[in-house]
């Protein structure tokens, strides 16, 4: 992926990610019905995709910052701007280079995560 940055996003609600088997590929809750991934590259994109899909949603969110070429699942851009690759198959763990907690402002918007250093 050269014209494609190394590190996407993802966020998952904080308490189901932690009840996972951390020996497990990771899956959303959503993966069985979609049958894959949802991410979106740069921090900016994934500051309008949480505030526009997950700001009425109060639970506590996680960001996983993902190094796309740890993936083993197959990653699909599928969009025509080409910034929210979808992987089809379950996340490895090893792919995770860092877990962040989504902070909000008080009345709930999702706030600007520092992007990861290529």
């Amino acid at each position: 992926m050269p014209d494609k940055p190394r590190y996407t996003f993802h966020y998952t609600p904080a308490a189901y990610f932690s009840s996972l088997d951390l020996a497990a590929d990771y899956t959303p809750p959503e993966f069985e019905r979609e049958g894959f991934i949802h991410c979106t590259d740069g921090a900016q994109n994934m500051l309008q995709t949480a505030n526009y899909h997950y700001n009425r949603d109060l639970r506590d969110f996680i960001a996983l910052y993902l190094d796309k070429t740890l993936i083993k699942s197959p990653i699909r851009y599928e969009d025509p701007a080409e910034i929210y690759p979808h992987i089809y198959g379950p996340l490895n763990r090893d792919a995770i280079v860092r877990e962040v907690p989504a902070l909000r402002d008080v009345a709930g918007t999702f706030l600007l995560m520092p992007e990861i250093e290529e």
